[in-house]
């Protein structure tokens, strides 16, 4: 399913809505937005430079976690774009067709000295997405909506690969999980992207299935949310 721009996406959430009325509960991520799950920060260690680092997760629509990332303390700023493919075709309309290999991806700014990679991945698996859904999340489908760490660094690339594995054998979740950890790639997206929650915060995608994840990192770590 190719992922909809502004009228498109109301035709699916009614679409959604509408299968929900009649049939009952929709396929797995469409009735409902993700909820937020209590989950272990992690275990291992880290030690990270003094100075402002990058952070590029994937997890479905790239406005939902931008959405939550920028209102983290520590986090200097959060921008929407593509990881995974060539500069070339970091372009919406290709990625959108998923045959370019990128994933819609948020590029994260944070200070080391108060907020932590370990505490970004924490809330990366907690409230912005569901982890367990392969190439797809909420309404989008394909492979551009894929659950991705890039790692910027082997620091980083190490605590994700240990938080993973602990996650998998806690069990927080009925079925497995399947984020990838692909090599370091960040292309900007479009500006009508940017800032697209803020932006537009009355938006009906943004109210379905946005808005829940700030919900659920408020609920979830209310000490990190900047006023």
């Amino acid at each position: 399913m190719k992922k909809f721009r502004y009228l498109d996406k109301l035709t699916i959430l009614a679409a959604a809505l509408a299968f929900t009325a009649a049939c009952g509960p929709a396929p797995i991520g469409l009735a409902h937005a993700a909820e937020g799950v209590s989950i272990a920060a992690p275990k291992a260690p880290i030690v990270e430079p003094e100075t402002t680092q990058t952070a590029v997760f994937a997890g479905g629509c790239f406005w939902g976690i931008e959405g939550v990332f920028e209102r983290v303390k520590g986090v200097t700023s959060a921008e929407s774009g593509y990881s995974g493919g060539t500069k070339a075709k970091a372009d919406y309309d290709l990625v959108s067709t998923g045959t370019t290999g990128h994933a819609e991806s948020v590029r994260i700014r944070y200070n080391p000295a108060v907020v932590s990679y370990n505490d970004l991945l924490h809330i990366f698996f907690s409230v912005t997405h569901d982890p367990t859904q392969l190439n797809r999340q909420g309404p989008d489908s394909g492979s551009q909506y894929r659950t991705a760490i890039f790692p910027a660094n082997a620091v980083q690339r190490k605590a994700a690969t240990a938080y993973i594995a602990q996650l998998g054998k806690a069990g927080y979740w009925k079925r497995p999980i399947v984020t990838r950890i692909e090599a370091f790639s960040f292309y900007p997206a479009e500006n009508y992207h940017q800032d697209f929650m803020t932006k537009n915060p009355s938006h009906p995608y943004i109210l379905a299935w946005d808005k829940p994840k700030v919900a659920n990192l408020k609920r979830l770590f209310p000490t990190r949310v900047r006023s």
